[in-house]
């Protein structure tokens, strides 16, 4: 009986410690994130220099969906999302015309 209730007990951790392995995973979590979004724009402005629209269209609908996800789980603030997506709209715009 004595050895199953020692099983039982838990370990108490600090609340800073507990603080910190809790943004040690977010910190993990949102680098995955970034660098899907960072790649997505590379592949996109890669594809501005091939020409092709139809190409350009799709990597541009790449990156705006997983910078709305980002948005959406707070990874990047929504003004940042805005700011990119502008940017890159008015690069495909330039490179269209």
């Amino acid at each position: 009986m004595a050895k199953e209730e020692a099983k039982k007990k838990k370990v108490k951790v600090s609340t800073a410690i507990k603080r910190d392995l809790q943004n040690e995973k977010k910190r993990l979590r949102n680098k995955v994130y970034r660098s899907k979004v960072r790649t997505a724009i590379r592949a996109f402005e890669d594809s501005l220099s091939k020409g092709d629209a139809a190409i350009v269209h799709e990597k541009l609908n790449d990156a705006y969906s997983r910078l709305d996800k980002c948005a959406k789980k707070n990874i990047y603030t929504l003004n940042k999302v805005s700011r990119t997506k502008s940017r890159l709209a008015a690069k495909a715009a330039k490179a269209a015309a």
